[in-house]
């Protein structure tokens, strides 16, 4: 899936600006990262909600076109009013098809009502993680990664560094690969607790 945002240039900047901006249906925004100086810009509030509301948008490489130059940036912050569905600043980095992104792709985990421990065992899937930090290059990037619970039974659970990942992905540096993303559990239980009756039981 491509998204594509349309900006300008923002010259006015400041709290007073910021406000005008958003009653004018705009979101202030800034561009930084690779050899450009950081950039303050300004696109539409509507468009940019929806783009928001889509999973894929948050793990997309995005066309960014300000001023009709067009860049490839990524998604990296954006603020929201704490009740009303307004988006009050965005936050894109340049990308560098030649360096590694470090990002977060979201999971979406697959034949959960066929695992044996769910169809036979009367098992509940317990979701830990709900997306995994990777690297890769752009070209690479997925929209997320897909995990597989069809072979899982009641009391064990997929680690991180079990998730199958698609080729040039890997996870990041500093991600646990011991660390739990999904268990299956006997009902009224927990993936902490199965997994500490089997250590006890080791």
């Amino acid at each position: 899936m491509s998204f594509e945002i349309i900006a300008k240039a923002r010259t006015v900047q400041g709290t007073g600006a910021s406000r005008r901006l958003r009653r004018a249906g705009t979101v202030p925004g800034i561009v930084y990262g690779g050899s450009a100086a950081p950039a303050n810009i300004e696109t539409n509030h509507n468009d940019l909600l929806l783009k928001l509301k889509k999973e894929a948008f948050h793990s997309s490489i995005i066309d960014l076109v300000i001023d009709g130059k067009k860049e490839q940036v990524l998604l990296r912050d954006y603020q929201t009013h704490a009740y009303k569905p307004l988006v009050l600043h965005v936050d894109f980095q340049r990308v560098d098809a030649t360096h590694e992104l470090h990002v977060k792709v979201p999971l979406h985990f697959v034949n959960a009502d066929t695992a044996p421990g769910v169809k036979l065992g009367g098992g509940l899937v317990n979701h830990v993680m709900t997306e995994a930090d990777v690297q890769c290059l752009a070209k690479d990037l997925p929209e997320f990664i897909e995990v597989d619970l069809s072979a899982m039974n009641v009391g064990e659970v997929l680690h991180l560094g079990e998730l199958k990942l698609p080729k040039g992905v890997k996870l990041a540096h500093h991600a646990a690969a011991d660390a739990v993303v999904v268990g299956i559990v006997g009902k009224g239980g927990s993936v902490e607790t199965e997994s500490s009756e089997e250590a006890a039981a080791e």
